[in-house]
Protein backbone atom coordinates (compact mmCIF):
# COMPACT_ATOMS: atom_id res chain seq x y z
CA UNK A 1 0.00 0.00 0.00
CA UNK A 2 2.85 1.95 0.86
CA UNK A 3 4.16 1.26 -2.33
CA UNK A 4 1.41 2.52 -4.27
CA UNK A 5 0.95 5.83 -2.42
CA UNK A 6 4.59 6.66 -3.40
CA UNK A 7 3.83 6.16 -6.92
CA UNK A 8 0.89 8.10 -6.79
CA UNK A 9 2.55 10.73 -5.51
CA UNK A 10 5.65 10.27 -8.12
CA UNK A 11 2.93 9.86 -11.06
CA UNK A 12 0.64 13.88 -9.63
CA UNK A 13 4.29 15.40 -9.34
CA UNK A 14 5.28 14.15 -12.83
CA UNK A 15 2.18 15.47 -14.51
CA UNK A 16 2.26 18.55 -13.08
CA UNK A 17 5.78 18.81 -14.16
CA UNK A 18 3.98 18.18 -17.41
CA UNK A 19 1.59 20.62 -17.17
CA UNK A 20 3.42 23.56 -16.07
CA UNK A 21 6.19 22.78 -18.51
CA UNK A 22 3.76 22.82 -21.52
CA UNK A 23 1.67 26.08 -20.30
CA UNK A 24 3.57 28.81 -19.65
CA UNK A 25 0.88 31.69 -19.83
CA UNK A 26 -2.71 32.24 -18.94
CA UNK A 27 -3.37 32.72 -21.95
CA UNK A 28 -2.38 29.36 -22.92
CA UNK A 29 -5.17 27.94 -20.90
CA UNK A 30 -8.45 26.66 -22.91
CA UNK A 31 -10.90 28.04 -20.50
CA UNK A 32 -9.15 31.63 -20.45
CA UNK A 33 -9.10 31.51 -24.61
CA UNK A 34 -12.98 30.67 -24.69
CA UNK A 35 -13.81 33.37 -22.02
CA UNK A 36 -11.95 36.02 -23.66
CA UNK A 37 -13.80 35.20 -26.56
CA UNK A 38 -17.12 35.28 -25.20
CA UNK A 39 -16.50 38.79 -23.63
CA UNK A 40 -15.23 39.89 -27.03
CA UNK A 41 -18.32 39.06 -28.83
CA UNK A 42 -20.37 40.26 -25.68
CA UNK A 43 -18.64 43.78 -26.20
CA UNK A 44 -19.53 44.15 -29.93
CA UNK A 45 -22.53 42.86 -29.64
CA UNK A 46 -23.47 44.89 -26.60
CA UNK A 47 -21.97 48.18 -28.97
CA UNK A 48 -25.82 48.36 -29.99
CA UNK A 49 -27.86 48.15 -26.79
CA UNK A 50 -29.62 51.66 -26.07
CA UNK A 51 -27.69 54.31 -24.99
CA UNK A 52 -29.68 54.57 -21.68
CA UNK A 53 -28.34 51.41 -20.86
CA UNK A 54 -24.91 52.67 -20.89
CA UNK A 55 -24.54 53.25 -17.26
CA UNK A 56 -26.23 49.83 -16.26
CA UNK A 57 -26.87 46.79 -18.39
CA UNK A 58 -24.31 47.27 -20.89
CA UNK A 59 -21.67 48.39 -18.43
CA UNK A 60 -22.46 45.25 -16.13
CA UNK A 61 -22.68 42.57 -19.01
CA UNK A 62 -19.19 44.34 -20.09
CA UNK A 63 -17.73 44.15 -16.40
CA UNK A 64 -18.76 40.78 -15.54
CA UNK A 65 -17.67 38.87 -18.89
CA UNK A 66 -14.49 40.55 -18.34
CA UNK A 67 -13.90 39.25 -15.40
CA UNK A 68 -14.21 35.86 -16.30
CA UNK A 69 -10.97 35.85 -18.12
CA UNK A 70 -9.28 38.12 -15.70
CA UNK A 71 -9.88 35.86 -12.39
CA UNK A 72 -8.92 32.74 -14.42
CA UNK A 73 -5.52 34.81 -15.10
CA UNK A 74 -4.77 35.79 -11.53
CA UNK A 75 -5.68 32.26 -10.63
CA UNK A 76 -2.71 30.87 -13.26
CA UNK A 77 -0.23 33.46 -11.59
CA UNK A 78 -1.31 32.62 -7.71
CA UNK A 79 -1.58 29.38 -8.19
CA UNK A 80 1.44 28.17 -5.86
CA UNK A 81 -1.13 29.33 -2.94
CA UNK A 82 -3.92 26.64 -3.41
CA UNK A 83 -6.46 28.56 -1.47
CA UNK A 84 -5.88 31.82 -3.90
CA UNK A 85 -6.39 29.33 -6.96
CA UNK A 86 -9.71 28.24 -5.77
CA UNK A 87 -10.76 31.99 -4.85
CA UNK A 88 -10.07 33.27 -8.23
CA UNK A 89 -11.56 30.21 -10.01
CA UNK A 90 -14.63 30.79 -7.71
CA UNK A 91 -14.68 34.33 -8.47
CA UNK A 92 -14.54 33.41 -11.95
CA UNK A 93 -16.90 30.50 -11.77
CA UNK A 94 -19.61 33.53 -10.23
CA UNK A 95 -19.00 35.92 -12.97
CA UNK A 96 -19.51 33.02 -15.51
CA UNK A 97 -23.18 32.81 -14.11
CA UNK A 98 -23.50 36.62 -13.90
CA UNK A 99 -22.86 36.88 -17.35
CA UNK A 100 -25.66 34.13 -17.83
CA UNK A 101 -27.87 36.64 -16.10
CA UNK A 102 -27.01 39.79 -17.73
CA UNK A 103 -27.34 37.64 -21.43
CA UNK A 104 -31.11 36.52 -20.05
CA UNK A 105 -31.75 40.42 -19.49
CA UNK A 106 -30.27 41.21 -22.65
CA UNK A 107 -32.35 38.79 -24.83
CA UNK A 108 -35.80 39.88 -22.56
CA UNK A 109 -35.37 43.43 -22.94
CA UNK A 110 -35.00 42.53 -26.74
CA UNK A 111 -31.43 43.97 -27.18
CA UNK A 112 -30.02 40.63 -27.76
CA UNK A 113 -31.44 37.86 -30.65
CA UNK A 114 -32.15 34.45 -29.01
CA UNK A 115 -30.03 32.59 -31.56
CA UNK A 116 -26.85 34.93 -29.51
CA UNK A 117 -28.11 34.58 -26.35
CA UNK A 118 -28.58 30.84 -26.40
CA UNK A 119 -24.97 30.26 -28.05
CA UNK A 120 -23.35 32.49 -25.53
CA UNK A 121 -25.28 31.03 -22.61
CA UNK A 122 -24.01 27.63 -23.76
CA UNK A 123 -20.36 29.02 -24.36
CA UNK A 124 -20.59 29.69 -20.70
CA UNK A 125 -21.92 26.72 -19.05
CA UNK A 126 -18.84 25.20 -21.27
CA UNK A 127 -16.62 27.87 -19.29
CA UNK A 128 -18.17 26.86 -15.59
CA UNK A 129 -17.65 23.09 -16.47
CA UNK A 130 -14.16 23.92 -17.38
CA UNK A 131 -13.26 26.11 -14.14
CA UNK A 132 -15.53 23.42 -11.81
CA UNK A 133 -12.77 20.47 -13.40
CA UNK A 134 -10.09 23.10 -12.33
CA UNK A 135 -11.71 23.20 -8.55
CA UNK A 136 -11.93 19.81 -8.17
CA UNK A 137 -8.28 19.24 -8.52
CA UNK A 138 -6.79 21.95 -7.50
CA UNK A 139 -3.39 20.00 -6.83
CA UNK A 140 -2.80 19.22 -10.65
CA UNK A 141 -2.60 23.48 -11.25
CA UNK A 142 -0.25 24.01 -8.55
CA UNK A 143 3.64 24.97 -8.93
Amino acid sequence: MLVLGNFTKFVIVALKNIIMKILRSHKELEVYQLAFKASMIIFHLSKSFPKDEIFSLTSQIRRSSRSVSANIAEAFRKRRYEKAFISKLSDSEGESAETQVWLDYAYECGYMSESDQKNLFDEYEKIIGKIVVMLSHPEKWSI
